[in-house]
């Protein structure tokens, strides 16, 4: 069981319940998944960029990534149907919860005038994504072996109902939101 995973556990589960004035342990919100998307629209030219950033992006995860493909063709962007345009990946579980705890603790306080993120980007559904413009920020990654930086989204799906429940549920997993004075 990962530091986080058993944080929740222990203290993080028993606070939400008092907090949302919760009775049922089951009906207490938590992380389902955690999916990360990255889409490199430059592979249509350079495919050997596509493998370049799954290969980052297996490293940030700790799995291995799938190839996603264009839907349909859009001749304005020159792509064609099947073309590969990114790479994806869903974390559940252990991993889940590593990736969560290196991304709060480690990731996001190396991003430079870090003042928070917003509290405006959850769906109404107790979903939570955020979007990084930079894959530097995680230690995993070799500065000297990056040909390009490419950002990636990443969702948080939690059981929660609600964006209250969510937020609340962040925030005690460490995640660092903007204060209401400063959005």
């Amino acid at each position: 069981m990962s530091r986080l995973q058993k944080t929740y556990h222990e203290s993080i589960r028993p606070q939400l319940m008092k907090d949302l004035s919760i009775t049922n342990v089951w009906a207490v919100p938590r992380m389902t998944k955690v999916v990360v998307n990255m889409g490199v629209g430059a592979a249509s030219a350079n495919i050997k960029l596509l493998d370049a950033a799954m290969n980052e992006m297996g490293a940030v995860t700790g799995q291995r990534p799938v190839m996603r493909r264009a839907k349909k063709s859009i001749a304005a962007f020159k792509l064609r149907e099947g073309q590969p345009v990114g790479a994806c990946v869903t974390l559940r579980g252990k991993r889940m919860y590593e990736f969560i705890d290196r991304l709060f603790n480690i990731a996001l306080p190396r991003v430079r005038d870090f003042r928070g993120l917003p509290t405006k980007s959850f769906d109404g559904r107790g979903n939570y994504t955020m979007g990084l413009e930079d894959q530097l920020i995680f230690p995993e990654i070799d500065y000297a072996k990056v040909d390009q930086t490419r950002g990636m989204n990443i969702t948080f799906v939690t059981t929660s109902g609600n964006d209250e429940g969510a937020k609340r549920l962040l925030e005690l997993m460490g995640m660092p939101f903007r204060r209401p004075e400063q959005e």
